[in-house]
């Protein structure tokens, strides 16, 4: 069996593994760098982005380190010194835990909410015009595979 992707030489079934795999990679490395351009425009990484959205859904009672981290879109082995520019830049504050001193928080500020309000429509505006080509139901059972595949690379270890 041979699989002809558009634009590409037919592939052997042996190899059709790798090719998905590869063709994940470089999509995503295409994504990446616009999304970069694009949040550069704002003066954010997109690791610096992930880590506003995840503190805005956080709500008022914040979030530990830890559990942002846990809810990043890709692993920063540094979270702290992530924060650290966020905090300089006066997009969030940190407090220690009242419960537990132990645990520090992290919480969006006024002046996040206030930035990641403007970049919304633009940011949804970018989505559309990267994957609005492609029809809903595509779109769909492409998120249905990917969130498959995550599952298992991630019950893996």
């Amino acid at each position: 069996m041979s699989v002809k992707p558009r634009g590409r030489q037919s592939i052997q079934s042996s190899a059709l593994e790798e090719t998905a795999f590869i063709a994940i990679l470089r999509a995503a490395d295409g994504l990446e760098r616009k999304a970069a351009a694009m949040l550069k425009r704002y003066g954010l990484t997109s690791t610096q982005y992930n880590a506003l959205r995840i503190l805005r859904g956080g709500g008022p009672c914040g979030l530990a380190c830890s559990e942002i981290g846990n809810r990043m879109m890709s692993h920063d082995p540094d979270i702290t010194r992530l924060l650290d520019r966020l905090k300089r830049r006066g997009l969030i504050s940190r407090r220690r835990g009242q419960k537990d001193r132990r645990i520090i928080k992290a919480f969006i500020t006024p002046s996040g909410l206030t930035l990641l309000e403007a970049m919304d429509r633009p940011v949804e505006r970018f989505h559309r015009q990267l994957l609005g080509r492609v029809n809903k139901e595509r779109l769909i059972h492409l998120i249905q595979v990917l969130d498959e595949f995550q599952e298992y690379v991630c019950s893996r270890g």
